[in-house]
């Protein structure tokens, strides 16, 4: 963590990493950085960041997935389902540098959520933070990383800054976690891969200023469609993946007036459009200050300022 009175960008520390970016490649993106710097860094003149959170959806979807979430001292990535290489290229291509990451946080160890966690841990000494069964289900994909940090899903811990509430969701992996992620006062919900809402997850997501929030699939579009029978039957079920009307039907019980945003995310590219998905589950929006948008797989989200 950066001091108060030295600038700043998305949580920059004082460290050696072991390949850190070449000046060409800082030059380049030196105009990209500078307007993101200035809403995310602290000035000697500031108390504070300009914004309580920043989030920018780098992927989202089966071929990968990751979340970045800075309060302008404290930047953590919330999985790393692409290339090492992809997850810098898309980060730089929004004015974000790798090596300004404290951690990475894994929600499950399928590989559309882990592809590029070792090789990030190992490129900018990043510790993972991951739950005992995930680490385990992980191990052979992972290798090496620069620390492990055991997590539980129920126990709240801290990133430096960032306070973390992993609970669990279910899905077919050994130990899936949704997070909320709170700073000053602000809340993150993000569950991007869960066959039911559980009574605990709504819980859990109440009261939060954005939710990133699975709309995978659009139910007739998945009976319909070429996937096999198990693997449709797999979708649907309590360890699967949310559909709209599921994602719609959450939305309605937990949203309220102070939500700022909603993401939804991890849509299928078979069996989902981004525009059913906003049909659908813009159904349940009934406070108009409520932005309703869609993740994609192929590109980053602009990004996203919560105060």
């Amino acid at each position: 963590m950066k001091p108060i009175g030295i600038p700043a960008v998305s949580g920059i520390r004082d460290r050696k990493v072991s390949t850190p970016l070449k000046s060409p490649k800082r030059s380049a993106i030196q105009a990209q950085r500078s307007s993101n710097a200035v809403l995310l860094k602290r000035s000697a003149h500031q108390t504070g960041p300009a914004y309580n959170l920043s989030i920018c959806i780098l992927a989202s979807g089966s071929r990968g997935n990751a979340i970045f979430v800075s309060d302008g001292l404290t930047s953590i990535l919330v999985d790393a389902g692409l290339s090492g290489i992809e997850i810098e290229r898309r980060m730089q291509s929004k004015g974000l540098c790798p090596e300004d990451l404290d951690a990475i946080l894994v929600s499950h160890e399928h590989t559309d959520h882990i592809q590029g966690v070792g090789v990030l841990s190992r490129r900018f000494n990043l510790p993972v933070y991951i739950s005992p069964g995930t680490k385990k289900a992980a191990a052979s994909h992972l290798g090496d990383v620069c620390d492990f940090k055991r997590f539980e899903c129920g126990t709240t811990f801290q990133i430096e800054n960032l306070t973390i509430h992993p609970f669990s969701v279910s899905h077919d992996a050994q130990d899936p976690a949704g997070f909320t992620i709170f700073q000053n006062g602000t809340k993150v919900g993000i569950t991007t891969d869960l066959g039911i809402a559980t009574a605990m997850v709504k819980e859990h997501l109440k009261g939060c200023s954005l939710l990133i929030l699975e709309a995978n699939h659009d139910l007739a579009m998945l009976i319909d469609g070429p996937y096999p029978w198990p693997v449709k039957q797999r979708i649907r079920s309590r360890a699967g993946h949310l559909s709209n009307e599921a994602s719609k039907n959450l939305l309605k019980e937990i949203q309220h007036e102070r939500l700022q945003h909603v993401v939804l995310a991890h849509l299928s590219e078979t069996n989902n459009t981004p525009q059913k998905a906003l049909d659908e589950v813009g159904r349940a929006l009934i406070h108009p200050n409520t932005k309703l948008d869609v993740a994609k797989q192929d590109e980053c989200s602009a990004l996203i300022h919560l105060k």
